[in-house]
């Protein structure tokens, strides 16, 4: 058997170059006991948490593969909800960082999430068109409404009453009455998506935005139904009604959508718009937390925040205007206008300022500080958060910027990376500047001004970087001032590629005028300097008939492989520029190319998704690999082997074996095209750049890779992802409707699933035993040894019943019930005699009876009609009955004493309290007596 060859596995090692990414909104967060200083962003798959004032990252909650979608903080500010990609919502502790719950609902992104006012429930909508409740504290999920055709843009709970309002991109906003989880009314004044909405003035009036410059304004009355069991229908929809809630007229633009329309809830009617400057869509529009202030923004860089009036500042406004319109009348002698004197929807939601970012906005959050300041977080869309402060007590609000996070990034995708020839700084420039970071800190170093960069190099000592512009500039950089040493013209078009010459005196440019170029470094007297400074020298030029797109020395300095725009790659003699060979067989242009170590094989990466590699010696194609899903943008060997990676517009890196024609490694982390990437000299480390603005940094471990391992992996992953897409099982006599159950069917339920049926599988097996080894020691007169089970043995030698129990008290509360749907009827019958052994021993009794219901419900017709299960049935509904009243009793108990700790400390505090304001109103009394002494003293 012959060896097989050994290859080392790449990890991710570091994610950086990231402030925040634009995918998720930005918010607030509780942190250290302050509020207003540390906001939460995307970043990927993780979320940072920066603190403002320093401009340090202070937290990172660790994502797996998903990018984040949506966030958003709990009421109590110890917890962030986070969405991601996948229809995943985790709930982290902004105390640990670590997630402690984990929901599993949407079969798409998570758009929307928002808390109740105690933080119990979480509230979800997605782009799967679907709102779910979730329990915070139980872990699981309540139930799941349907009623929207598109994506849902905004969820909003009902502080006082059981109500839910939602809008999506179908242009309605749904009422959702949660006691009886139905709709009951849906909103049809909007001609297009709605995008977001807030709920003001106590939540009297509802808000919403769309695809206009007009924000409009909803007024909500709550009917108080009279609910008396004597009165007939028709007496009590009569006398349901308040006054300023009438027949419905066409103005109020508002459709019922349940059986009795009389039976409303609530009552909308359209009192009226507010008008954005923006002409554009509303993309994020919120309230701070206290509903005061009003913002929104579109698609530009404004953002719009305007105040809302409190019911005394309407009433002092009204009186104001009445004794004007009573003076005005009286000098008119015309009758005291009482009743037509109102306030205008522009005077009781004000327009406070706009605030202009430096870039377009993407998401925003509000803060009221205690000391009257509105603070306002702005996340924008080129890697930037900006921090703004209002001042309210100004006589003209103007908002000014407090703090403006960026050097943790560029503004715009990197193009170009490059590592030093010690392995230690990384080169990264985009379109307005090139940054040097330190490997091991992840540190940037320099930051330093450019023009649009496409192609860079170390110059040999690592003191100098050259950059290769759009514009077709050369620019010489020094790393230890940070200053542009020179410019040089080099290109009528775009410098598309740049290569150092192996003798290192010297590099080679390719660009869109059809030039090759050939360059050698030199020192020359600087004017300003006593010192010689390094500089830049134009050699030869190579006319060609294309335009080049990419350059590449061979090892030995003997050959030039230049990639043209014909999809054809030429190879010349260096010293004599002679044509050698012409490598053809791509379909279009080849955009990357490069050459192993010892100038044998050269492997090319096309925009036809393909790697060709060929030899360099006859120029013939070795094989040709189907690589990437979409265009091939970067391709390296790593040094000293004939291993190579490449980057492609599909999210992913891959490496290759160049010899065995294998593809070896996929590394997946990037959200968005991979640009480039950078080998360092050791080969150890991968640095790649993405348009999710991210950089990352990749290790070769020690651990080596086993390609059949790998594919087994891959197929298991596969088989997993396919099982979470099969149609999600259906509860026998379940109407598809409105509401559903709030899981779906997984990977981790479906492995619960299989756990509880090993389980009971072993209880049957050990009682089976048990029966025979006790029908055996009867016979045998005498007591015989029973082997225990290795599995019963390891828990603590538990007895078969006892282990059922224990696995399934491992069974994630937000799992439960899926795993139970998937669970065969076969199985349950003697699940509900172990519920009913474990029930009658009070143990997890809430768990039990929740388990219970559920099984009684999904297999009401099966259980029913066993005879068998009648006295099961029978003992379950005395043992339950009477258990859950005794957990109700603990509990009433337990809430009278905590109640009455309560009472007991607000009372301490009242009296602390008046007696340090009774000492303060003595210190005072003492303190004016010594006044007015010290001031006859005086007399």
């Amino acid at each position: 058997m012959g060896l097989t060859r050994q290859y080392l596995r790449y990890e991710p090692a570091a994610l950086f170059g990231l402030v925040a990414s634009a995918r998720a909104g930005v918010a607030f967060v509780a942190l250290r006991g302050e509020r207003g200083r540390y906001v939460a962003v995307p970043a990927c798959e993780h979320v940072f948490v920066w603190d403002t004032r320093k401009g340090e990252k202070v937290l990172i909650l660790k994502g797996l593969k998903q990018q984040v979608s949506c966030l958003c903080p709990s009421p109590d500010g110890l917890h962030l909800a986070v969405g991601y990609e996948d229809g995943a919502i985790r709930v982290f502790s902004l105390l640990s960082g670590e997630s402690a719950i984990t929901f599993n609902g949407h079969r798409a992104a998570v758009t929307a999430l928002q808390y109740d006012h105690l933080g119990g429930r979480l509230l979800s909508g997605s782009k799967d068109t679907e709102v779910i409740v979730w329990d915070v504290i139980n872990e699981s999920g309540l139930y799941r409404l349907r009623g929207h055709k598109d994506v849902i843009t905004q969820v909003l709970f009902l502080k006082e009453k059981n109500l839910l309002v939602t809008c999506a991109k179908d242009t309605l906003v749904k009422w959702w009455d949660l006691d009886t989880q139905h709709c009951f009314k849906t909103l049809v004044g909007h001609r297009a998506e709605v995008w977001g909405m807030a709920l003001l003035s106590q939540e009297k009036r509802l808000i919403t935005g769309s695809a206009d410059s007009e924000l409009r304004v909803w007024d909500l009355t709550y009917i108080q139904e009279v609910k008396d069991p004597h009165e007939p229908e028709s007496k009590k929809s009569k006398g349901s009604s308040l006054p300023g809630a009438e027949e419905k007229t066409e103005e109020d633009e508002t459709l019922e959508l349940d059986e009795h329309p009389e039976e409303r809830i609530v009552k909308c009617s359209k009192v009226g718009s507010i008008m954005r400057e923006g002409r554009d869509r509303v993309v994020t529009l919120g309230t701070d937390r206290m509903g005061k202030f009003l913002a929104c923004h579109g698609t530009d860089a404004i953002l719009e925040v305007f105040s809302v009036l409190s019911e005394e500042e309407i009433q002092k406004k009204l009186e104001k205007k009445m004794k004007k319109a009573r003076k005005k009348a009286k000098q008119n002698s015309e009758e005291e206008p009482e009743r037509s004197v109102e306030l205008s929807l522009q005077e009781e939601i004000q327009r406070v300022t706009s605030v202009k970012a430096s870039s377009k906005i993407k998401s925003f959050d509000l803060i009221l500080s205690p000391k009257g300041e509105l603070k306002m977080v702005l996340l924008l869309q080129n890697n930037v958060i900006e921090l703004y402060n209002l001042d309210l007590s100004a006589q003209v609000p103007q908002a000014v910027r407090v703090s403006r996070i960026t050097i943790g990034g560029h503004r715009s995708d990197v193009r170009t990376l490059a590592f030093s020839s010690d392995n230690i700084a990384i080169l990264s420039a985009a379109a307005e500047s090139v940054k040097i970071w330190n490997r091991s800190t992840l540190q940037c170093i320099r930051t330093m001004e450019c023009e649009y960069a496409l192609c860079s190099l170390f110059v040999p000592g690592d003191r100098q970087v050259i950059l290769g512009t759009k514009t077709g500039k050369l620019q010489l950089y020094d790393l230890a001032s940070g200053s542009l040493l020179e410019t040089l013209d080099a290109h009528d078009g775009a410098v598309w590629s740049i290569a150092l010459s192996p003798d290192q005196h010297g590099f080679v440019t390719g660009g869109a005028d059809k030039c090759v170029k050939f360059w050698e470094f030199e020192l020359v007297k600087d004017e300003s300097s006593v010192q010689k400074r390094l500089s830049m020298k134009h050699v030869r030029v190579l006319q060609l008939d294309e335009d080049v797109l990419c350059v590449r020395y061979s090892p030995n300095q003997k050959l030039l492989a230049v990639s043209l725009l014909d999809c054809t790659v030429k190879v010349f003699y260096v010293d004599t520029l002679k044509f050698f060979l012409s490598l053809y067989g791509h379909k279009l242009p080849v955009l990357c190319m490069d050459i192993c170590y010892d100038g044998t094989l050269i492997a090319t990466g096309s925009a036809d998704r393909n790697v060709k590699i060929w030899g360099l010696d006859f120029g013939d194609c070795h094989r040709s690999l189907f690589a990437h899903d979409d265009s091939v943008m970067y391709l390296q060997f790593v040094p000293k082997s004939h291993l190579f990676f490449t980057a492609g517009k599909d999210n992913k890196i891959k490496q290759w074996d160049a010899d065995k024609f294998e593809h070896i490694q996929t590394l997946e982390g990037h959200h968005q095209e991979v640009w480039c990437l950078a080998l360092s000299p050791n080969g150890d480390y991968v640095v790649s750049a993405s348009h999710d603005k991210s950089l990352r940094l990749w290790e070769r471990t020690r651990e080596p890779l086993i390609l059949e391992e790998e594919r087994e992996m891959q197929r298991e992953a596969e088989y997993e992802e396919s099982v979470a897409k099969e149609e999600q099982p259906v509860v026998a006599g379940e109407r598809q409707g409105e509401t559903g159950l709030a899981g779906k069917k997984t990977i981790e339920t479906i492995k619960a699933a299989e756990r509880i049926m090993e389980a009971i599988e072993l209880y049957r097996e050990e009682t089976a035993k048990l029966k025979e080894h006790n029908a055996i020691c009867k016979a045998a007169g005498k007591e015989v040894p029973f082997p225990v089970n290795p599995i019963l043995r390891a828990y603590g030698n538990i007895t078969p019943s006892a282990y059922v129990l224990e696995v399934f008290k491992k069974v994630k509360s937000s799992e439960l019930e899926e795993s139970l749907l998937v669970l065969p009827f076969s199985y349950v019958p003697d699940l509900l005699r172990l519920f009913n052994e474990y029930i009658q021993q009070g143990s997890d009794v809430e768990l039990l009876c929740r388990a219970l219901l559920f099984l009684l419900k999904i297999h009401f017709g099966q259980i029913t009609s066993n005879q068998m299960l009648v006295t099961v049935i029978e003992n379950l509904k005395k043992t339950t009955i009477s258990r859950v009243s005794e957990a109700r009793d603990v509990l009433g108990f337990n809430m009278a004493g905590l109640q009455f700790l309560k009472r007991e400390i607000e009372a301490k505090e009242e009296v602390t309290f008046f007696a340090d304001a009774t000492e303060r109103f003595e210190e005072k009394k003492r303190k004016r007596k010594k006044k007015e002494k010290m001031v006859l003293a005086m007399l």
